[in-house]
């Protein structure tokens, strides 16, 4: 460390009054001179990358989406009535589910209108799934009067169909 009688001399202030900027003139003239820095450094990219060749890109070769996967029923049930309850809410899941009607006018259904459509005609069964899925549902809601009062109550299928799913496990268990 040099002696303090070595060291160099400081500079004298000058005497000339400095204006200082404000705030706003200070920012102001930041913003002006990074405005010709990114300029400068745009045309020096531009100049530096123009010999570079681009091959324009197909985006399905960048893009690669999985095709969906389709619905596939799940094992059936063994019995009759639990593969019947199984069908019906399978149906409802590929085609929709609607209230007020059996059927609406896009092809979806309400609760009874799958069982029925999935009874194929077998009134004995189609019976028996509705108590079943009756029974189900009295489980959770118990002041429910029937299959379709349940099913128009509801604004959308979630609750529906997860008691048409619990129905189908309910008839398995007990060996309909």
């Amino acid at each position: 460390m040099p002696h303090p009688a070595h060291a160099p001399p400081i500079p004298a202030r000058t005497s000339a009054p400095t204006a200082e900027l404000s705030l706003e003139a200070r920012m102001a003239a930041t913003d002006a001179a990074m405005t010709v820095r990114l300029e400068e450094a745009a045309v020096a990219y531009e100049v530096n990358t123009a010999h570079i060749p681009i091959k324009p890109v197909d985006l399905g070769d960048v893009i690669a989406v999985p095709p969906p996967p389709a619905l596939q029923p799940p094992t059936p049930y063994p019995t009759p009535v639990a593969g019947l309850l199984q069908r019906a809410h399978h149906r409802l899941l590929t085609d929709g589910w609607c209230s007020g009607a059996l059927v609406d006018e896009e092809g979806a259904r309400c609760l009874y209108g799958a069982i029925h459509a999935e009874a194929r005609g077998d009134n004995s069964l189609e019976d028996s799934a509705a108590a079943v899925l009756l029974d189900a549902i009295r489980r959770k809601f118990t002041s429910v009067d029937s299959v379709p009062s349940f099913n128009d109550t509801h604004s959308s299928g979630r609750v529906p169909m997860r008691m048409l799913d619990q129905a189908g496990d309910l008839a398995h268990a007990r060996g309909l």
